[in-house]
């Protein structure tokens, strides 16, 4: 190959913008409709429109159509197998076989299932989940306290003695081997002292795990006598306050267990449908007639030996643990089963203990769904009612004083086991029946633990709509052991959820006030206010609101008190913010701000700043208010003085993000002076976020669009200082960025903009110093969290660069194409040498570098002369341009030779046909050398056979229409020496 000199081909761009449109294909978005004819589908686009013709039938006529033979076609669509269409729509062209059509003999459980899943939706569903009270249980009620268990089958504590005395007689034989069940054989029994929650709990585990292993190992007395210890464990009160815990940790066993013998007696209970031979298990939905007798039998024996279990408490709890498993027996037998058993609890003299044995039955009777009789739901809760006095009686005192609990909390043990009770009562019974229940519970003494179960199970309707006589009923309620404010609470917990009536709403609000006012105890006035508040923001305007918030200021700044209630107080401003419609005001509160500034613990105070930036987020529209901005730039700050250089990635993104948000919804309309000067101001407010400044960039560059908008590009002397002021304010705020890459795309933009207001000195500027810039690219970049190589991304940038500069003015004070010349000085310091991107790079200027030679060059911006303007095709700068095109061709011409002597031929080839195309549209082949060299590359680019076949067909192709015009006549000699 030897040195050539580059020649432009010369060209008119609106008389060729239209002239090489080639015929559209179908395009692969539209609509595809699959018909099916003779037996086949055939594929259609944009087959939007009814083509049928008024059948009746809604048959397709089987029709003929042809087959597209357009080589460019889709080549899956013209494969018989791979018509277009998905599997299913395969499917449903085929037509079932006689056979597949024959149904088999199936017993039809439709309505059973029905029945049950009716009762489901109208019970179980509308319950609270039991997980979810589970959890907050183990949250609440921990204890310091020292904690016991006695069992056998856990290795370490004291040594136990159990003696059992021996028998002679067949009666008293058969009497100890029921009695087996309570002995512990397993091993010496061990009593395990002085244990923490954390151990205690941890020790329970290891019993649920020994269950488990037990059972698997096919020892199911031992799992039955494991969980007999478990239950007996609920007799156990020496740790009261620890109790609702204890009872849900020793019920999770208690399922296990119940769910295993449950399990293991539906695999015993296989049956042989009608005319089968091959066992079958039992479907979900099984019926008692279906369960083989032999399987009953195991079932029955389960029950027995549950039934001989001496004590009273571990018998009851075992036995609902499997009452699911009656199913097997009989339909009939749960109802009378849950009656039995609520009639049984009676003999526990414990109140506390006896409640949670019923909040029990309660859940393993509501799980059933097996009978629309919830008689025994009513029954538990009356019987409460009926000991509910000995709660208060001389014993419990006694004891109350031996664990040195208050009464308060003590009823407040009873709550999770009586809400429950009481919610079942509510979803399964009518309406009227509750107003008996609430009748009842008015009767009592000391009733405000029944009142207050009421507020928090009845459905919050119920109460909303009878608002002010739950209120009059808590003011006649005396501090009899269930505090008033723990009362309100609950009351306002009903009416956040549920409205009441509009004429009640400011009735309820002056009794809350009345009382909150009074409160001096900063935990009850906090855990009263907390909901109350809610209660205001969804119901009264900001006056009222304001007015709260002036009160939680005065109860809590003396002596630092809202140190100790941060949780409420974030839960506060988060409710507020939720529910709030009107941000305006709420910013502009008095005592807003100051609320804020009660949260001295920084991390906690970024949070609820976030949570007020957030709020304002999810709500459109500008934001105007001189006021607001102020306010709202303070929260900004605060978020953003928390960043540092230990703040992790994550926090920095998501406090970036927010501000961005504010900082895009500021507007003050027209006063663009102003507009920008907000930017400036929050430039120097928040240093620290990479993120606010390229937004601050990016929304000065809108700015001065807008201006330009404004003015229709006709600047006057104050528009066209204000732009260059947006100029040089991106100008300065770039390099404060950290990526490189990041500097560089804003530079671009900004020295656009620039060029568009025809800030000409300006996008100068912008442009040097991106080129400048470019050497600096480190060899890799971040992309979605993985390293990857930045030269296909400075490709990209310098493509889009490039077309660019052909619309950039030479400067009077520099060279011909000074730009060009300090791009291409950047690519030799920034590309290695050998470097397979470089000679790609040259291609795209050398497109560039030949369009600039043109006389009129394709595109323009408004008043700003380009080069073709200045120069006017003048021959000394077209031939300064040629001879930068000759380096650029001979550049790209020695990397072809280093791919040959580097054995890459199939790179050689790819980049040869590239040149040849760039000769081809670029290129005067009307000069022998240049057509030579166009020869030349086709040659180099056909030597190994690598290029697409297609690809060789349609250049020649392109070359064979473009030979018919004049001007393209040399094609056809180039054509005759590329064949041979």
């Amino acid at each position: 190959m030897t040195e050539i000199e580059w020649i432009s081909k010369p060209m008119e761009y609106g008389t060729v913008k239209f002239a090489c449109l080639e015929e559209a294909v179908d395009h692969p978005l539209k609509p595809v409709v699959i018909t099916l004819i003779d037996g086949r589908n055939s594929t259609r686009r944009n087959a939007l429109r009814s083509t049928s013709t008024g059948s009746s039938t809604g048959v397709s006529t089987p029709t003929h159509t042809p087959v597209p033979t357009n080589p460019l076609s889709d080549p899956l669509l013209s494969h018989p197998s791979l018509d277009g269409s998905d599997p299913l729509t395969q499917f449903a062209r085929e037509e079932l076989d006689p056979l597949s059509k024959m149904a088999a003999d199936e017993w039809d459980y439709s309505n059973v299932a029905l029945v049950s899943k009716k009762l489901k939706d109208t019970a179980e569903e509308l319950v609270e989940p039991w997980s979810v009270r589970r959890s907050a249980i183990l949250s609440k009620y921990t204890t310091s306290e020292k904690l016991s268990i006695v069992t056998s089958f856990l290795p370490g504590g004291e040594k136990v003695v159990v003696k059992v005395q021996p028998s002679g007689s067949m009666v008293d034989k058969v009497k100890t081997r029921l009695e087996q069940l309570d002995d512990f054989e397993e091993g010496p029994v061990r009593q395990m002292l002085d244990l923490s929650q954390q151990q205690y709990t941890a020790r329970i585990e290891q019993l649920n795990n020994e269950l488990v292993q037990a059972w698997h190992s096919d020892q199911r007395v031992k799992a039955l006598k494991i969980a007999i210890q478990c239950a007996k464990l609920l007799v156990d009160t020496s740790v009261m306050a620890f109790y609702p815990s204890k009872f849900v940790l020793i019920t999770d066993i208690l399922d296990i267990f119940g769910k295993l013998v449950y399990e293991r007696l539906k695999i015993k209970a296989e049956y042989y449908k009608p005319g089968s031979k091959v066992p079958t298990s039992l479907p979900d939905n099984f019926t008692p007639d279906m369960v083989p007798e032999n399987a009953k039998e195991t079932c029955r024996n389960w029950f027995y030996k549950i039934a001989s279990i001496r004590e009273l408490v571990p018998r009851l709890y075992v036995e609902m643990a499997i009452i699911k498993s009656y199913s097997f027996l009989t339909t009939s037998e749960f109802n009378t089963a849950l009656l039995r058993i609520t009639h049984m609890i009676r003999g526990i003299g414990n109140p506390l203990i006896a409640v949670y044995a019923r909040c029990y039955l309660c859940r393993v009777g509501l799980a059933l769904n097996k009978t629309s009789d919830f008689e025994f739901v009513r029954e538990n809760f009356y019987g409460f009612l009926f000991t509910y006095q000995q709660l208060f009686g001389p014993a419990v005192k006694n004891e109350l004083t031996k664990q040195n609990l208050t009464l308060h909390s003590y009823l407040n043990l009873y709550s999770p086991a009586l809400d429950w009770i009481v919610q079942v009562l509510v979803v399964t019974s009518p309406e009227s029946l509750l107003e008996e229940v609430l009748s009842r519970c008015k009767k009592q003494e000391n009733g405000s633990l029944l009142l207050n179960t009421v507020l928090t199970a009845f459905k919050p309707t119920y109460i909303a709509a009878r608002a002010m006589d739950f209120v009059n009923l808590i003011v006649a309620s005396e501090d009899d052991g269930y505090p008033q404010y723990l009362l309100y609470r609950s009351l306002g917990e009903c009416l956040v959820r549920e409205s009441p009536p509009k004429e009640d709403c400011q009735s309820v609000l002056n009794v809350i006030w009345k009382y909150i006012t009074d409160l001096i105890d900063p935990n009850k006035f906090m855990h009263c206010i907390e909901i109350w508040i809610q209660f205001t923001v969804i119901h009264f305007s900001v006056n009222e609101l304001n007015l709260f918030f002036g009160k939680i200021i005065d109860h809590l700044r003396p002596n630092k008190v809202f140190e100790n209630y941060y949780p409420q107080l974030q839960n506060i401003v988060e409710k507020i913010v939720a529910h709030t419609q009107d941000f305006e005001s709420l910013l502009a509160m008095d005592n807003f701000l100051p609320l804020i500034d009660l949260f001295h613990k920084e991390s906690i105070k970024v949070e609820v700043c976030k949570t007020v930036i957030e709020g304002l987020s999810a709500q459109n529209g500008p934001i105007t208010d001189p006021i607001i901005i102020n306010a709202l730039m303070f929260i900004a700050r605060i978020m953003h003085d928390s960043v540092s250089a230990l703040t992790v990635e994550d926090e920095k993104r998501q406090i970036g993000q927010l501000i961005c948000g504010l900082v895009q919804r500021v507007d003050y309309g027209r006063d663009f002076e102003k507009q920008l000067s907000f930017y400036a101001e929050a430039r120097a407010a928040f240093p620290n976020l990479d993120s606010v400044h390229i937004q601050l960039v990016q929304c000065v560059n809108r700015l001065s669009v807008d201006t330009r908008k404004i003015v229709r590009g006709h600047h006057t002397r104050r528009t066209s200082a204000f732009v260059r002021a947006c100029a040089a304010f991106c100008f300065i705020t770039i390099p404060s960025l950290t990526l490189v890459h990041t500097r560089l795309q804003l530079y671009l933009l900004s020295g656009q903009v620039a060029l568009l207001n025809q800030c000409l000195g300006q996008a100068d500027a912008c442009f040097k110093a991106a080129l400048s810039l470019v050497p600096e690219m480190p060899k890799t970049i971040d992309i979605d969290g993985r390293q990857k190589s930045s030269q296909p991304y400075l490709l990209s940038y310098l493509s889009n660069f490039l077309s660019t500069l052909l619309v950039v003015p030479d400067s009077p004070e520099h060279g011909v194409l000074y730009l060009m010349r300090g791009l291409l000085n950047a690519v030799q310091r920034c590309f290695e040498e050998n470097t397979s991107i470089k000679p790609y790079l040259y291609l795209r200027v050398l497109d560039l570098l030949s369009t600039v030679a043109q006389e009129n060059y394709p595109y323009h911006i408004d008043k700003v002369d380009s080069n073709d303007k200045l120069y006017g095709s003048d021959q000394k700068f077209i031939g300064e341009v040629n001879k930068i095109c000759s380096k650029i061709v001979e550049e790209i011409l020695n990397h072809l030779k280093y791919l040959g002597s580097a054995e890459q031929l199939d790179k050689q080839s790819a980049l040869a046909l590239e040149l040849f195309n760039c000769f081809v549209i670029r290129a005067d082949l009307r000069d022998p050398a240049l057509a030579n060299m166009a020869v030349n590359l086709w040659n180099l680019s056909q030597r190994h056979g690598s290029v697409d076949p297609k690809v060789t067909m349609r250049t020649k192709a392109y070359m064979t229409q473009k030979s018919h015009h004049r001007e393209y006549g040399h094609f056809a000699d180039i054509l005759r020496k590329m064949s041979r």
